[in-house]
């Protein structure tokens, strides 16, 4: 069965950053690598070190990061939550064209420090293809500004408070 279109750009996101963006623990570029679909709260590995990190790809309207982000399945991301397990999270934006417009990156330690970015959505009604499986938003606003950081386009990057490479030192990594 071919892909919907979310899942294309979805596809698309993880590729944007496997191809730009080095792994953020060492520092070694396209090392990152797909996980298999659908693996819980993960989409990419380092195939070096194991870093892992979640992509969220979203088409931008007028180049601005939106309030809120879909997530996945709401259970595993709440069961990591509780167990203190956060992933640091991509956001690739691309215009309606499908141009890569930027690579966003909040540090897991962000995440960490403000969990009420994770707004559970309702669960599904009872007559629905999935019923009562329940999902995430991610809600962007409620992220400080200095926790999202611009890397790219690459001319951009130093308009940032923090770089990136100092940010995901700052991750641990």
């Amino acid at each position: 069965m071919p892909p919907t279109a979310k899942q294309a750009l979805g596809r698309k996101g993880e590729e944007a950053v496997r191809l730009t963006v080095p792994c953020p623990r060492c520092g070694k570029a396209r090392h990152l690598t797909p996980l298999r679909a659908n693996f819980q709260c993960a989409d990419l590995i380092c195939k070096f070190c194991g870093f892992l990190a979640q992509v969220k790809a979203l088409t931008l309207i007028d180049g601005e990061l939106p309030d809120h982000v879909l997530g996945a399945a709401w259970g595993p991301q709440h069961e990591q939550i509780v167990a203190g397990i956060f992933q640091p999270l991509f956001l690739v934006g691309f215009s309606s064209g499908a141009e890569l417009l930027s690579i966003d990156y909040v540090p897991a330690h962000i995440l960490q420090a403000t969990p009420s970015v994770f707004e559970p959505r309702k669960p599904l009604g009872k007559t629905a293809r999935r019923a009562g499986w329940q999902g995430f938003l991610y809600n962007i606003s409620l992220l400080p500004p200095i926790g999202i950081v611009r890397l790219y386009p690459p001319e951009t990057r130093h308009a940032v408070v923090v770089t990136g490479e100092d940010a995901l030192k700052d991750d641990g990594l």
